[in-house]
């Protein structure tokens, strides 16, 4: 198998597993990164000793950081087990980088209520949702229209990061924007329709079986992007949802204008979300499932971004 032949088969390997893309795209970085760092030797050539000697040199040469040396360790793990079939083997020795634990930054709510003031539609009702329901970027922007029950107030994210399903609350101040969101997506969508546009993009598996699932309007993405993207194999055109990016900058020009003195992103909205969340006395493990988090450790992190009640402070249940 030439390199070719890698990097299909761990296209391959990476899908079947229904990963997310973003999670294709590192692994194929990183494979390549390894591919240059070998010059090219044949992949049947490969060893652990390549692996140690590059994963060594992004640590002394590139000073990359804990979490990318982690990253490109996770991916040349997958890529000899699942594309190469061989034994990772042991890499004792290896100079790997201490992650250090960080404190999320946190807006306060008067900062949030700054910050989306100072966004324009649709950038404002993405960061609410972020906020408002804790979501991670690439899960707000894959909503997908049934995925809002706005009857109940609930949502429902799928696939998050690769975990189970979740059902969230929907804040009730946002019943008219979201409502108001989807006869917009209806609207854009109706207009595709007359257009003789292809739809939306689907998961490939879908896709294959219900050939007329991209022209649902139940498919159809709560944020569609502005313009349409054309499939190279096909020419169709379809509509894609809000690019990350987009999202990013309007959110980083908004702190700016807002005047908000920390470095904040679109994630920071999520880590606000969870600390007023313990603020205002909710347990972890609740916490922890509205998040998505696997392991609570995860979540515990955000008990360093809320006042500590000392023993003094502290009073007792017949007082309250």
């Amino acid at each position: 198998m030439d390199w070719r032949g890698v990097y299909d088969k761990l296209d391959t390997a990476i899908k079947v597993r229904h990963y997310a893309p973003k999670t294709l795209k590192s692994y194929r970085a990183w494979t390549r990164k390894l591919h240059g760092y070998v010059r090219g030797r044949a992949p049947s050539a490969l060893s652990t000793e390549d692996v140690k000697g590059f994963l060594s040199y992004l640590a002394v040469e590139k000073q990359l950081s804990a979490a990318s040396q982690n990253q490109a360790f996770n991916a040349l793990l997958f890529l000899f087990r699942h594309v190469l079939g061989k034994d990772f083997g042991q890499v004792a020795g290896l100079v790997r980088a201490k992650r250090k634990p960080s404190i999320p930054v946190v807006l306060s709510r008067h900062e949030v209520d700054r910050v989306i003031a100072a966004l324009r539609y649709p950038y404002d009702l993405v960061a609410e949702l972020l906020y408002g329901c804790g979501l991670r970027l690439f899960e707000c922007l894959q909503l997908r229209v049934q995925d809002l029950n706005t009857d109940k107030m609930v949502l429902t994210v799928h696939d998050g990061k690769g975990k189970p399903d979740r059902t969230l609350p929907l804040p009730q101040t946002l019943r008219t924007e979201l409502e108001l969101q989807l006869e917009q997506v209806a609207h854009i969508h109706q207009a595709d329709l007359a257009a003789g546009y292809a739809g939306t993009f689907l998961p490939s598996a879908l896709d294959a079986k219900d050939k007329h699932a991209a022209k649902e309007l139940a498919w159809q993405w709560l944020f569609p992007a502005k313009t349409l993207t054309v499939v190279p194999d096909t020419g169709a055109r379809r509509r894609f949802h809000l690019h990350e990016s987009h999202v990013q900058k309007a959110i980083k020009q908004a702190v700016r204008a807002a005047a908000i003195r920390k470095r904040a992103s679109a994630h920071t909205l999520r880590h606000s979300y969870a600390s007023h969340l313990l603020q205002a006395n909710y347990d972890i493990r609740t916490i922890q499932t509205l998040l998505g988090h696997s392991d609570v450790r995860t979540t515990m992190i955000y008990t360093h971004t809320i006042p500590r009640v000392t023993v003094q402070e502290a009073k007792s249940p017949l007082d309250l």
